[in-house]
């Protein structure tokens, strides 16, 4: 699995926005293979960041406690727009947060970031009543729950995957803004996955096209 998401980030070098993925890519390497090199996170980092941000991509991945991307990506302070919530679902405050980046930090990469293992995708395929607000956590993963059912192999992994990929294609259609930088190119949106176990982040696929509007 390593060996496929290197190689996919070399594979895309030529294409646009592909050179932070790869760096992305290479930091996970560095976490997998314990030689993290912690950057950008001295006093000097600090200084020259109160000056401005200006991150390198946008992470839409779960709250889960074990799935820290800055961690994950050995990255440092102001390389990552991080948006997090249980299930790594997208609602207006987090597409919000995804087009503010795009328009005023001119973030070229959106990754959504599902994990292996995620509760609120195991408590939607289970399908229980869940009590508060829980419900709205899990209820935007029940299409996913419904494309993934019937799919050999384990029903979880393959409803995590389909729910990461589900996101992708929400967050590159649900507004005029996004539709157009992902269509001019300058802004690329893929899906991943992280195992928990391995510490390996895979790609799934290239990015993500808009649906069209009715």
């Amino acid at each position: 699995m390593l060996a496929f998401s290197i190689g996919l980030a070399i594979g895309l070098a030529q294409t646009p926005n592909s050179s932070a993925l790869s760096e992305l890519l290479i930091g996970n390497q560095r976490f997998v293979g314990q030689l993290a090199e912690h950057p950008r996170q001295d006093e000097a980092a600090r200084v020259a960041l109160a000056q401005g941000q200006k991150p390198k991509a946008v992470i839409v991945t779960c709250s889960d406690s074990r799935v820290a991307p800055e961690v994950i990506f050995d990255q440092g302070l102001g390389d990552l727009f991080v948006i997090r919530c249980a299930g790594n679902s997208v609602d207006k405050l987090a597409q919000g947060s995804i087009e503010y980046a795009i328009a005023e930090l001119k973030v070229g990469l959106v990754i959504v970031l599902g994990h292996e293992k995620c509760g609120a995708v195991k408590a939607a395929i289970e399908g229980h009543k869940l009590p508060g607000s829980i419900g709205s956590v899990v209820a935007p993963i029940k299409l996913a729950v419904a494309s993934a059912k019937g799919k050999t192999g384990d029903r979880l992994h393959n409803t995590v995957l389909q729910h990461a990929r589900d996101v992708a294609r929400t967050i590159a259609g649900a507004d005029e803004l996004i539709r157009a930088a992902v269509k001019s190119h300058s802004v690329r949106i893929v899906s991943g996955v992280y195992d928990l176990k391995s510490g390996v982040v895979t790609i799934l696929g290239t990015s993500a096209k808009a649906e069209p509007k009715h």
